[in-house]
């Protein structure tokens, strides 16, 4: 389902009204000013399962996401905005960002927003709801920051991606259209893995050599029910003790950063045709989860929702009541690499602490 409005034959003097319709009606919740007088535009709208996408054509104009938006219980959903033609201006209360063609700007409605259209813009729009990502808190304030630009690995891959896929979505069934959804939603997950390892510059040198490694060495055996504290410090030449240490320096712990992977690698499971034959406490297995009523406790706590409920949703598209994710579901696995606070051990000090 979607929608096609444009202001050409509609009278002057019902321009203004009728745009404001059309563009709160696309997004909701938001405010929608333009100059008196410049109103030349069209606007598609198309439905993916549970995102929406949105191609915007025309005159400048601003759409706001107020403060009063967020605390009245506004929408909450990350927009993906890519501009076709001319530069989008985006403030999340952090100062203006812009983003030029082939750039994407991520903006986060559970924050004040505002979005700069200028005069002569073609901007093709993604708007995903937050708990579909199931991203924590820093994840998403790490991809807000800054847009993705168009010169970069992500801009390259993700930019083109996007813009297809807004501009196919009236075209596609909802089968392949939430599939596609489904692709840019993991896209999105990489890239925010992509800038917390981007940040490792501003964390002492032990940290920035280990911790990528023993990340990787954590994903490669996710599947694994034997993985511990004690076999991921032996095979990186260390101490459980100094394992610990890396881990606080990044602000977080082993066991909280293995057991959301493992719950990500589930939640991604559970989403596949391919894998909907397999019981939810055979994918829990699959991915090293030992007790399924235990993996049951902990996907709800971090996605709002049971693992059928999401199974139930994903395949069949149909929502029934996916509540938010509780408070302390939302509580940051904060920065690894980018907020290593304090002294941490020199890298003679692991030779030292080594096992």
């Amino acid at each position: 389902m979607g929608a096609f409005r444009t202001t050409e034959g509609v009278p002057d003097h019902k321009k203004p009204f009728y745009w404001h319709e059309a563009v709160e009606g696309a997004f909701p919740t938001a405010e929608v000013s333009f100059p008196e007088g410049d109103c030349r535009d069209t606007l598609r709208t198309s439905r993916l399962g549970p995102a929406r996408a949105v191609t915007l054509q025309g005159a400048r104009m601003r759409v706001r996401w107020p403060a009063s938006s967020v605390t009245s219980g506004g929408e909450q959903s990350l927009v993906l905005v890519t501009p076709v033609e001319g530069t989008v201006v985006v403030d999340q209360g952090d100062g203006a960002a812009r983003t030029d063609p082939g750039g994407i700007a991520l903006c986060d409605l559970a924050r004040p927003t505002s979005i700069d259209f200028p005069a002569g813009h073609q901007v093709r729009c993604l708007i995903v709801p937050r708990w579909l990502l199931g991203l924590t808190e820093a994840d998403l304030l790490r991809l807000t920051a800054a847009p993705i630009q168009p010169d970069t690995p992500p801009g390259l891959l993700l930019s083109p991606m996007l813009a297809q896929l807004v501009a196919t979505a009236p075209t596609l069934s909802p089968g392949t259209g939430e599939a596609l959804v489904r692709h840019v939603v993991d896209l999105i997950s990489v890239l925010a893995l992509e800038r917390l390892q981007g940040e490792a510059d501003d964390v002492p040198d032990t940290v920035r050599y280990l911790l990528p490694r023993i990340l990787e060495h954590i994903d490669r055996r996710l599947d694994d029910p034997d993985l511990s504290l004690e076999s991921i410090a032996r095979a990186h030449a260390i101490s459980v003790r100094y394992l610990h240490r890396i881990f606080e320096c990044a602000d977080t712990t082993v066991s909280r950063w293995v057991q959301r992977r493992r719950l990500q690698e589930c939640r991604r499971d559970l989403a596949r045709r391919q894998t909907a034959g397999l019981t939810i406490s055979a994918v829990a297995h699959r991915w090293g989860f030992a007790s399924a009523a235990h993996f049951s406790r902990t996907f709800r706590a971090m996605y709002g929702m049971s693992p059928a409920e999401w199974r139930r949703f994903a395949l069949d598209g149909v929502r029934e009541t996916v509540p938010d994710r509780p408070a302390e579901a939302r509580e940051a696995v904060v920065g690894l690499l980018s907020r290593a606070t304090g002294p941490c051990p020199s890298r003679g000090g692991a030779g030292a602490a080594a096992a």
